[in-house]
């Protein structure tokens, strides 16, 4: 039995939870280092004056260079520690306990000398009065605030069980995900989605063509970075930030993983097996995830609008009831090898096959009246089953030299083919005594096939005497959309199968976007705990397409676009305190772009119901922002404070529009209702002005608390009009820990955020509650694990529009209480999560 899981001893589990503290902060900055060489270090620690072993503490190795992060051996009962499969080079190690004083050594490991050994290492009982200045900025289990990113770690957060990344983001300040499966961050959509730092085809709600986030399996994820203004280093598209989904991987000697099985209420079920088997120079990783869950919806929709009709200027209302059920089910199959090459190199392989499928029906009761006239009543209906063939394949290449530490050559390359198939059939039936349907059936024939391929290189050489870094690279990525829309109706509603193509509301079309990019970025200090970075990147956009169909769409035109621009970047920080990280301020500034998405370009009408449609605008332009943030992080004793104040001001903002389709509704009869179009606009400029404020603070050795909160002011001004309109919005959210015993963790978090503004209107407040907990069984070999989501079921997305011509209310209502109950089996090596952690191990990270 684990020792730690079955001591009485209070000061020992606190060191334990503590123990971990530092790295699961460090981790995330240095993921992206490959702990890979004939190195090896170990020791122990021994208390001062009573040579008693020190368990449970954390040895971190630090490159002496620039104190990146390396690795992390945690003490064992008997003080003892080791790590090994070091790269050569001169280290720091630090030890660090809330009850000792500090402890700092510095060794060099060479190929005549390759293993150091630092046998009782004494270390000194901390002053109660000096506890207030030890840096402890680790137990953050779920969610860590550093500025400009944010990691959430995923495993640690018992909200993630059974759910998707999209669950995974709702745990960070100034997020929300609204019924589509769209992540706003301080009310920008405009977000970079990356997996493993490369391209993956994912978009935010759909936007992409690619897989959702709410589609993406949260048992695939090990880390969540969010970064709210990246650097030049970055690609400069997402205006609002970048999302880097950091996958499962685990490079322990043997064979280790999990094997998960997760079951939710009303047919809700996910698998996951993931394995990994380090075999001398390689290490080959294998995981299959599986998920087929149905859930339940209701909405309501009421609408008014003025219409000109032989009559004259008439007010027509319209409103719609629904009752839906979708089926999600995918399967997805990822195996890759890391390779660990001759004179500090390594390659990484990887491929992963997968596919989708979404069934969604909803049935409506819908009625119309114009002016004074007698109510129109009919019974509406709509089917969509969507078939998804995913096939993801990547490579890296990671080149060191011991010579000269820090410096670094990487190389990327990958790409992720879509192949869709999306039947949408709609239906509408008037009810007895309303007149007839004109139009009562139409069936949308929707295939794609988006492929998208990248390359890159980056270079990174140290500056003399360790005085920063020169980070220098090149890019190309490539996409490449085809399609077809193919619309048919029927006539009749005696014959609702007969379907007729109409071929002026078909087309079939050709999208090509090709991406090359450059920077360069130089950071070093400046003295006096300053330190600053600036870079530079340049891109350019070459956009091209091809539309071929009816006559009222060929008008549209094809699309035509390239352009040329650059984007700095610049960071000025001041450590304030004695450690690293301490305290801290910096601000940051960056220019970043929008490039519409293809299904936001593309005149594709995809009727989301009998009355509403969505299309593309070929004429849409990209957006440029300028991004400026002013951040604060402060640690005293075991609570870290973290204070940002940034600003966003948005030109050629892309915002989303609704109106009335005056001809459609006309041509659909006057029993058929409105029909309104919602499209994409450059709608001028917005302004956000906010700040955000996180605590992450132990109310008791028990009881953790993390609490985050933003506010923020958004702004929208049209072109060539006076017209401004603004608003306050705010997000709060609040997350309760529990270590009710060693064993078993509880987890209370609530959100709330306030109305946020949209281009004619608003979405209004809305909010939850979730309950967790995990027992870990057999000496931490398993995990049994209970969720709730939305306990109270209080989730629910409305919207309001209010222009002169239309004035339009939606409400959605998901299944959004759900109960899960998980079990994981952990193989070899692999642990549960406990309260305080070391992250797990992803690829792709980011880092500093």
């Amino acid at each position: 039995m684990n020792t730690f899981l079955t001591s009485p001893t209070p000061s020992r589990f606190g060191r334990a939870l503590r123990g971990w503290a530092l790295a699961s902060l460090l981790l995330p900055l240095g993921a992206w280092a490959q702990t890979t060489g004939p190195g090896r270090v170990s020791g122990s620690l021994l208390e001062e004056g009573t040579g008693q072993p020190v368990p449970f503490s954390d040895v971190l190795l630090l490159r002496a260079a620039d104190s990146t992060f390396v690795a992390v051996a945690q003490t064992t009962e008997q003080g003892t520690f080791s790590a090994a499969a070091l790269p050569l080079g001169t280290y720091l190690l630090r030890v660090q306990d809330l009850n000792y004083r500090p402890l700092r050594r510095r060794f060099t490991l060479t190929a005549a000398a390759p293993a150091v050994q630092f046998p009782g290492l004494q270390l000194a009982a901390a002053a109660a009065t000096r506890l207030g200045e030890v840096v402890v900025t680790g137990e953050k289990a779920t969610v860590v605030e550093e500025l400009g990113k944010r990691v959430i770690n995923v495993e640690k957060d018992l909200g993630s069980v059974g759910g998707t990344a999209a669950n995974v983001l709702q745990n960070v300040p100034s997020v929300s995900v609204d019924a589509n499966g769209t992540v706003t961050m301080r009310g920008s959509s405009d977000l970079t989605i990356l997996i493993d730092g490369k391209p993956a085809g994912v978009g935010n709600g759909g936007a992409g063509g690619g897989p959702r986030l709410d589609q993406i399996p949260a048992s695939r994820i090990a880390q969540v970075e969010v970064i709210t203004n990246p650097s030049a280093k970055y690609d400069a598209s997402g205006g609002g930030g970048v999302i880097n989904l950091i996958t499962k991987k685990d490079t322990k000697a043997g064979t280790n993983g999990t094997a998960a099985l997760n079951a939710g209420t009303r047919d809700k079920y996910s698998g996951n097996l993931s394995l990994s088997r380090k075999v001398g120079k390689a290490t080959w990783q294998a995981s299959y995830d599986a998920r087929d869950v149905t859930y339940w919806s209701r909405s309501r929709g009421e609408q008014t609008a003025q219409l000109l009709s032989e009559r004259g200027a008439e007010t027509v209302r319209t409103t719609q009831v629904g009752v839906g059920r979708e089926v999600h089910r995918n399967q997805s199959l990822r195996v890759g090898v890391d390779l660990e090459l001759p004179k500090e190199q390594t390659l990484s392989l990887g491929v992963e096959p997968g596919y989708e499928q979404n069934l969604e029906g909803e049935t409506q009761q819908l009625t119309q009246q114009t002016g004074s006239d007698p109510v129109q009543r009919t019974r509406g209906s709509q089917a969509l089953d969507v078939d998804v063939k995913l096939f993801n394949y990547d490579g890296s290449y990671r080149r060191t030299w011991e010579a000269h530490k820090g410096r670094e050559l990487t190389a990327n390359f990958g790409g992720v083919v879509i192949d869709a198939s999306v039947p949408v059939v709609q239906r509408q039936f008037a009810e007895p005594g309303s007149a007839p349907v004109p139009q009562p059936g139409t069936r949308q024939q929707l295939d794609v096939v988006v492929n998208v391929q990248f390359g890159q290189i980056d270079y990174t050489h140290p500056l003399a005497e360790g005085k920063g870094r020169l980070e220098m690279g090149l890019k190309v990525e490539r996409q490449d959309n085809k399609g077809s829309n193919q619309f048919s109706q029927t006539a009749s509603e005696a014959r609702p199968d007969d379907f007729q193509d109409d071929p002026a509301r078909s087309l079939t079309y050709t999208f090509e976007q090709v991406v090359p990019a450059a920077y360069a970025t130089v950071q070093r200090p400046l003295g006096h705990g300053w330190s600053g970075q600036a870079g530079l990147r340049t891109e350019y956009t070459r956009l091209s397409g091809t539309i071929a169909g009816g006559a009222g769409i060929e008008q549209r035109g094809d699309l035509a676009q390239d352009y040329l621009s650059l984007f700095p970047s610049a960071t000025l920080s001041r450590e304030l305190g004695k450690e690293a990280g301490q305290n801290k301020v910096q601000l940051s500034y960056a220019r970043r772009l929008n490039r519409p998405g293809f299904m936001q370009q593309l005149p594709l009408a995809i009727y989301q119901d009998p009355r509403s449609y969505r299309l593309g605008d070929p004429n849409l332009r990209p957006e440029f922002s300028h991004n400026i943030e002013l951040g604060h992080q402060l640690n005293l004793g075991q609570a870290t404070i973290t204070s940002t104040a940034f600003a966003r001001i948005t030109t050629n903002a892309i915002q989303r529009f609704r109106a009335v389709d005056t001809l459609a509704t006309r041509l659909a009869g006057p029993g058929a209702g409105l029909v309104t179009r919602e499209t994409y606009l450059n709608f001028g400029r917005t302004t956000n002005l906010g700040a955000e404020f996180s605590l992450n603070q132990p109310l008791a050795k028990w009881w953790r608390l993390t609490a985050s909160t933003s506010l923020y002011r958004a702004q929208l001004a049209a072109n060539n009009t006076g017209n401004s309109r603004e608003a306050f919005v705010s997000t709060l959210r609040l997350s309760n820990n529990f270590t009710v015993r060693p064993t078993l963790d509880v987890q209370l978090s609530g959100n709330l955020r306030s109305a946020s503004l949209t281009a004619q209107g608003r979405q209004l407040p809305q909010g939850q509650v979730d309950l967790a907990l995990r027992q870990r069984l057999f000496s931490d070999r398993a995990a049994l694990t209970l969720r709730v989501s939305d306990l109270f079921n209080t989730l629910n997305y409305r919207s309001e529009i209010e222009t002169d011509a239309l004035r339009s209310y939606r409400y959605n209502k998901d299944e959004s209480r759900v109960g899960w109950l998980g079990f994981t089996w952990y193989v070899g090596a692999t642990k549960p999560g406990k309260k305080i952690e070391a992250a797990p191990q992803g690829g792709g990270g980011f880092g500093g």
